[in-house]
């Protein structure tokens, strides 16, 4: 019998799904689901969400809830990861500080210094997890969906012997979207893709073993709603020959070309994002919303008679657990510490790359190097969130600043004067939340 514990069950979305999807494996219908969560009344609304999927289907699977991470943690197999660590009146100030001095986002929870305080924040949580794991199931795999998901899995990835990887959504998502675009099947589609999370690379992408970026570019330059769809990221594969993973929101802050200033906002930021046009912190404003509703979400979502289909959805997770406890071995891409699987990109750091799944566990695929286009800003990408790990777990506030000071958005609109003093600011917010400094000058 699997026992799966879900650290952070009250992501009542994710577990719902991802447990159907783990049920629907006939290796994994007897699994224990063990939820956890520190919210009480969102771990009672998860532990009868998930009890009423198992209802539904038949299934023999068993479902605990606890407050107590030790008790979800002991002799599990699996371990999902899905917390948020503060509240939006913490992490709001990620967004509003960078904001007041220039430097224009519109998400902000995985890099840039945004997502570097959102790390620093978060990375002594999942250290804590991490070493639970090693006391209570030492054999586990933990399975991440937390952002900013670089600097967490590395931390991990050097700090503890806990066998993990990282999962995102972008990589399998962009190539669903990139076959529509050329009306592809994506059964008849392979890729290679490589760098780092949210900035990793389609070094490949064919359509029955034939080069299929030729029909991409195609579709972006000739068609205006396939352009206008994403407008950030399709300027960057014009431009640099290899399309790019997340979407155009989160890019647009990743680099030097889109949000220096406002006329360049409006022309490729306002538009083709996946966000509220204009709004950097709608982010924000929509987690307020989901915190005012989710209770009235989930009373539709119990009231309903088929409230989930109970068919498998696409969730990489399910199938890596499956595959790990004996099942069919599944590749997938995940981000894994760099033992010479990106040649030039930063050794030991974190690296998304195609990973298989099985009895034996995870084995990463080597992939060389990046082209020289995209090698530049994702080696420097994962030399600042090396910089801001080595900042979090040696409580060292200047070099918090000089990771920021690197940061392509933050320099091309601040002088390194400016940087240190918006970084002392967000020290100054974040204090009572970073224990591991002990002074918050930087």
């Amino acid at each position: 019998m699997t026992k799966i514990a879900f650290i952070g069950a009250g992501s009542l979305g994710f577990t719902r799904g991802l447990v159907r999807d783990v049920l629907t494996f006939p290796l994994l219908q007897d699994a224990t689901l063990a939820l956890m969560d520190v919210d009480p009344e969102r771990l009672e609304f998860a532990q009868r969400s998930v009890q009423r999927i198992v209802d539904m289907g038949k299934y023999p699977a068993k479902v605990e809830a606890t407050l107590d991470r030790e008790e979800a943690l002991k002799d599990a197999d699996v371990v999902l990861v899905t917390i948020l660590a503060n509240g939006v009146d913490v992490w709001r100030h990620d967004i509003e500080i960078p904001k007041k001095y220039g430097v224009d986002t519109n998400i902000g929870d995985t890099r840039g210094p945004s997502g570097i305080f959102r790390a620093l924040r978060t990375i002594p949580v999942m250290l804590d997890i991490a070493r639970d794991m090693e006391r209570c199931c030492p054999d586990a795999h933990m399975l991440n969906y937390t952002n900013p998901m670089v600097m967490l899995c590395r931390a991990m990835q050097r700090e503890t012997s806990v066998k993990l990887t990282g999962l995102c959504h972008s990589v399998q998502g962009t190539a669903e979207m990139l076959a529509r675009w050329i009306g592809a099947p994506m059964d008849e589609v392979t890729y290679t893709c490589a760098g780092i999370n949210h900035m990793a690379w389609y070094l490949k992408y064919e359509w029955n073993g034939t080069d299929a970026y030729p029909l991409i570019r195609q579709a972006v330059t000739q068609r205006p709603e396939v352009y206008n769809q994403e407008i950030v990221r399709n300027e960057m594969f014009l431009h640099l020959d290899y399309y790019v993973t997340e979407s155009s929101g989160h890019n647009s802050e990743y680099n030097w070309w889109f949000r220096k200033r406002p006329d360049l906002i409006e022309k490729y930021c306002t538009h083709g994002t996946g966000w509220n046009p204009g709004e950097y912190a709608y982010i924000i404003k929509g987690y307020e919303k989901r915190e005012a509703t989710w209770r009235e979400d989930a009373r539709k979502w119990f009231a309903s008679d088929t409230p989930i289909s109970l068919e498998r959805g696409h969730e990489y997770a399910a199938y890596i657990i499956n595959a790990l406890m004996g099942g069919e071995p599944f590749e997938f891409n995940g981000n894994v510490a760099n033992t010479n699987l990106v040649t030039n990109l930063p050794p030991n750091a974190c690296v998304e790359v195609p990973v298989w799944a099985s009895r034996k566990g995870l084995s990463p695929a080597h992939v060389g190097a990046l082209p020289p286009s995209v090698a530049m800003l994702t080696g420097l990408t994962s030399q600042i969130e090396e910089m801001a790990v080595e900042a979090a777990l040696t409580g060292d506030p200047r070099l918090v600043f000089q990771a920021i000071a690197h940061d392509p958005l933050t320099a091309s609109v601040l002088s390194l004067a400016e940087i240190r003093q918006m970084t002392n600011e967000m020290f100054e917010k974040n204090r009572p939340y970073l224990p591991q400094f002990q002074h918050f000058e930087a």
